[in-house]
């Protein structure tokens, strides 16, 4: 399987590094099935950094023998649990020790029906609803140390 890493720079070695805010799955190395996805994330890290300028890392996973030796946690769509666990990481609530996390991407919009959920303005079904009408893109998180021996760099991607 193809992942890409979106950033200022190439990432020829992956790094598991203290998030300066709260994301979606916790604490990790963020990459993506989806080229367009890391490329704009790119270009956000370059407009908050205020340096360098977008590149698309590429690895190649084996995800098979990944899910054989590692503990996976995967959300196949955006449901109940999911819900809860991209609320609770993004208010800073890491419970969990896995070795990936993969599923949907919670963007700015996905974010405010998330943020009416957990403060009681919006019931589970209405806030499922919103978010089934979204595109999301997905993300598949490496989040020890042990996971990030199962990608491997395979360049930059040319746009």
């Amino acid at each position: 399987m193809k992942l890409y890493h979106g950033s200022n720079m190439t990432i020829s070695e992956p790094l598991i590094i203290e998030p300066n805010r709260h994301l979606d799955f916790g604490k990790g190395f963020y990459t993506t099935t989806n080229f367009e996805q890391a490329l704009e994330f790119a270009k956000k890290v370059v407009r908050r950094e205020k340096s360098g300028k977008p590149v698309v890392t590429v690895y190649e996973f084996d995800i098979e023998t990944a899910k054989k030796q590692l503990c996976f946690l995967e959300f196949t769509e955006p449901n109940k649990d999911w819900l809860d666990y991209v609320a609770k990481n993004r208010a800073g609530e890491y419970t969990e020790t896995v070795d990936i996390t993969m599923g949907a991407v919670a963007d700015d919009d996905v974010y405010v029906a998330i943020g009416l959920y957990t403060g009681g303005f919006s019931n589970l079904a209405d806030t499922l609803k919103k978010l089934k009408i979204k595109e999301l893109f997905n993300q598949i998180v490496f989040k020890s140390e042990l996971s990030l021996k199962y990608l491997t760099y395979a360049g930059v991607a040319n746009d």
